[in-house]
């Protein structure tokens, strides 16, 4: 749906103005004062005078057009408004008043009435029981909360799923000196949605980036869509996503549902779309105010220049936290530097000026200019902040930063700035900051770094995006995945139900061209033993029945068996043990596989976002190591890749200890081709896993399977 029309009225008609409302006098007032141009209508149905002037008594008295209604009416009586609005063209509307979906189920019947009407005549909504919007770019301003001054205009569009908190993000960003362009508080979202604003944000240029504020995600798709165009145009999406809480396993059956929480999800899916995710208020705004002010940052080498030893240590600490390199400088940057830091400082990264930035005003400066000039370097952080208190003769100061602003401006390298603490910026720090140059400050050092490592890594996700390596393009990768594997692009057997144990998944994950481990079903201890022989010893016997698990946990596996004896014994046993479960069990016989690396390759379903692929160490010990990265799918081997890159056991990959290192572009390739697979299957999927699928060098082999068909629809 397009907003265009809806955030750049000409006119606007305030109905239900009433000088017993704060929400009336408060709305009335920001579009008076914020220059807002047009017209501003009052209707209340007594007419008279409100606010100071006369009230038309409904929309149908105003003699000139209407752009925007702003509704401030008692709940039953907003579906009246829209009536008689749609019958004089009026097409956009704000809805202030409350009583809807989230006052139980009348309330919730009024607002699907609404949302009806609005769709069968083209109507544009924002609401209800939303505070409207400041349109600061274009001085438009129908919110009906007092505004913080001043309204600092900038380039950060933000979309708010929370009425309460939007005065808040508007006054910490008045504080960081964080200008926006757009801020809406989005209501019940009936028919203008988060994605809807997003859309418009992505197309508006006055904004570069985008902050989110979300209780929850009502479309995963549309997110995906509008998260992706953003992407690609190069502007990043902030978002807070509240409601971490793990809810139960998704499906009983796979290890994988263990490792698949809702949260989980949520977070693999902005990873992938490149949304930068943030766990406060504070670091939403103030990693919208650095890229806001950068753009896309060239890499994650950092030169650190600082007046501090003590600040150098914390942001050592924290920059390898957040994945950030700090090289060693060069020769010829720590020979300049060494002519520059006083004798009883240390040149190295981060640097520390020393104290002696009192006595020599021009210290930080000197060295800044030397550290951005080194050529291992892709961008520096400078430790300084805006002054706070403006003294008699502010001459001196705007001199001294005018003369940082000019070297930062005149940088090859970016050049971001952050605070010791979390302050607020000052009137003088903004008037500083205005009349010079001086660039965005991030506000505090653990704030700093926390945004400065999302930018970096937004940025190479941005890059990814531009050269078709990244979410964009990614859907026909998967799909073309899906397409190679011989069999797989069938959907689901026909009859597929309940629990598909090792023997029936192995076969069609071998019929689909995937890697599977070598197997024979035996009826008894003789076809166990010739089995066993075809294959050579040492064997695994294992435990094969329809809706049987994890055979493990009931004595269903016996390995290394290295001859017919051991093999008859086995084949007892495992089958006393299978059909106390599963009255009708048979045994698998397999060849014995050694040394490698055992990882998980799960499929599970979730509700809301569909198949979710996990990968990482597997084995008995999967849901004790809880060692996984998640994955929406679709996905492409270089997703894989970097999901491999992401687990704490990645060195075991690399060949620790002497062992042999993992192919990993062997195993990405099969990983992939494992969750194209899943997709070719259908909505018939619940879950898919494999555990373990043995790594050894360029090998990999499925050892065991398991797959969950979904119950048909009733």
């Amino acid at each position: 749906m397009s907003v265009e029309a809806l955030f750049n009225p000409r006119s606007i008609a305030l109905v239900g103005a009433t000088d017993k409302s704060g929400w009336s006098v408060s709305t009335l007032l920001n579009l008076r004062t914020h220059g807002f141009s047009g017209p501003v209508h009052l209707v209340n149905p007594r007419g008279g005078v409100v606010h100071g002037s006369p009230a038309f008594r409904s929309l149908s008295e105003i003699p000139s057009p209407v752009d925007l209604a702003y509704v401030m009416v008692p709940t039953a009586a907003v579906l009246g408004v829209l009536k008689e609005g749609a019958k004089l063209g009026i097409g956009c509307y704000v809805i202030l008043t409350a009583g809807f979906g989230e006052a139980g189920a009348e309330g919730a019947r009024l607002e699907a009435e609404i949302a009806g009407f609005a769709r069968e005549n083209g109507l544009t909504i924002l609401g209800p029981n939303g505070n409207g919007y400041i349109n600061a770019a274009a001085d438009v301003t129908p919110y009906g909360l007092p505004i913080p001054e001043p309204l600092l205009r900038g380039s950060v569009g933000v979309v708010l799923q929370s009425g309460a908190l939007a005065s808040s993000v508007l006054g910490f960003a008045q504080a960081r000196n964080v200008g926006v362009s757009l801020l809406t508080s989005m209501g019940n979202e009936s028919v203008v949605t988060v994605t809807d604003v997003v859309d418009y944000l992505v197309d508006d240029p006055a904004t570069r980036v985008i902050a989110l504020f979300l209780e929850t995600i009502r479309n995963p798709a549309e997110f995906s869509r509008v998260a992706r165009r953003a992407l690609v145009a190069g502007k990043p999406i902030v978002a807070l996503k509240i409601g971490r809480s793990r809810l139960a396993s998704h499906t009983a059956q796979a290890h994988t549902g263990a490792l698949v929480g809702d949260d989980d999800v949520i977070d693999a899916a902005m990873r992938q779309l490149g949304v930068i995710r943030v766990r406060s208020l504070e670091d939403l705004i103030i990693t919208s105010g650095l890229l806001a002010a950068t753009g896309p940052l060239p890499g994650r080498r950092v030169g650190v220049v600082t007046p501090s030893g003590g600040a150098s240590e914390i942001i050592a600490d924290r920059a390898e936290d957040e994945g950030l390199e700090l090289p060693p400088f060069s020769a010829a940057t720590v020979e300049t530097l060494a002519g520059i830091v006083p004798s009883f400082g240390t040149v190295q990264n981060p640097l520390d000026v020393t104290g002696y930035v009192l006595v020599d005003r021009t210290l930080l400066g000197r060295a800044l200019e030397t550290v951005t000039a080194d050529p291992g370097i892709d961008l520096v952080m400078l430790l300084s902040e805006p002054p706070r208190i403006a003294p008699a003769d502010p001459a001196p100061v705007l001199a001294m930063y005018e003369a940082s602003a000019r070297r930062i401006a005149e940088s090859p390298v970016p050049v971001v700035v952050v605070s010791n603490v979390l302050t607020d910026v000052t009137e003088f720090g903004r008037q500083v900051q205005r009349e010079t140059g001086f660039p965005y400050v991030m506000g505090g050092i653990e704030h700093g770094l926390t945004a400065l490592g999302a930018a970096v890594r937004w940025s190479e996700a941005h890059r990814r995006a531009l050269t078709g390596d990244g979410p964009a393009g990614r859907a026909a990768v998967g799909g073309a995945l899906g397409g190679a594997l011989g069999g797989a692009s069938g959907g689901a057997p026909e009859g597929a139900h309940g629990v598909w144990a090792e023997h029936r998944a192995a076969a069609l994950l071998a019929a689909a061209g995937l890697p599977v481990v070598p197997s024979e079903t035996a009826a008894d201890e003789a076809a166990a033993v010739a089995a066993a022989e075809r294959f050579g010893y040492p064997v695994v016997l294992k435990a094969a029945a329809e809706g049987l698990g994890h055979k493990s946990d009931i004595g269903g596996v016996r390995l290394g068996l290295s001859g017919p004896e051991e093999v008859r014994q086995a084949y007892r046993e495992v089958v006393a043990a299978a059909r106390a479960h599963a009255p009708d069990a048979g045994v698998l016989v397999q060849p014995q596989r050694g040394g490698g690396i055992e990882l998980l390759a799960g499929v599970v379903r979730d509700p809301a976002w569909g198949l979710t692929l996990a990968v990482g160490l597997g084995g008995v010990w999967v849901e004790v190591l809880r060692d996984a990265a998640l994955r929406v799918l679709p996905v492409d081997a270089g997703e894989v890749r970097r999901a491999l890159s992401e687990l704490r056991g990645a060195a075991l990959l690399d060949g620790a200890r002497g062992t042999e290192p993992a192919d990993l572009d062997a195993v990405a390739d099969v990983v992939a081709g494992i969750a194209a697979f899943a997709e070719s299957l259908g909505d018939g999927l619940e879950s898919l896993e494999i555990n373990p699928l043995l790594v050894t060098g360029s090998r990999v082999e499925a050892l065991d399977a398991l797959i969950t068909w979904r119950p048909p629809p009733s």
